[in-house]
């Protein structure tokens, strides 16, 4: 059997309340066979960066839970930070490691971000590979204005 695994770089604008991103790592550790790989947090740029994997499904799953999570943790309107930021859960990008190609990302991407909207009312832009625009390409075009 072929192996399947991805990875998710989350980075949420959160790094001064450990106990949010512990509420935040655990909500995506609910999900089922998911490593959390590392954990960053950053007091001064006010975000933090948990780096998961597992089987694209339940990466899938995981991204979801801990975006969820930072929504109903995270209040930007007193958000304070030297780096831009357009949400709760500013990136989540999904990395193919093993037995996925970039374009199964991309469909992964597509499905995560359709459920933050339809379950969470929480507007997503999609980047990079899986930009549906030209001019969303660069994620710095979509961050100039922030919040």
């Amino acid at each position: 059997m072929d192996r399947r695994l991805i990875e998710c770089v989350a980075n949420f604008s959160e790094g001064r309340d450990a106990a949010k991103v512990e509420a935040i790592a655990a909500a995506i550790l609910d999900a089922p066979g998911i490593v959390l790989l590392d954990r960053e947090m950053d007091a001064d740029h006010n975000r933090s960066v948990l780096t998961f994997a597992g089987d694209p499904e339940a990466v899938a799953q995981a991204a979801f839970r801990g975006v969820g999570k930072a929504v109903a943790l995270i209040d930007l309107t007193a958000h304070q930070g030297v780096h831009p930021r357009i949400g709760a859960a500013d990136v989540v990008p999904f990395v193919p490691l093993e037995g996925v190609s970039l374009e199964d990302c991309v469909r992964i991407a597509e499905r995560v971000a359709s459920e933050i909207w339809k379950k969470l009312q929480v507007p997503v832009y999609l980047y990079e590979a899986a930009a549906r625009r030209p001019d969303r390409v660069n994620l710095e075009n979509i961050r100039r204005g922030q919040f």
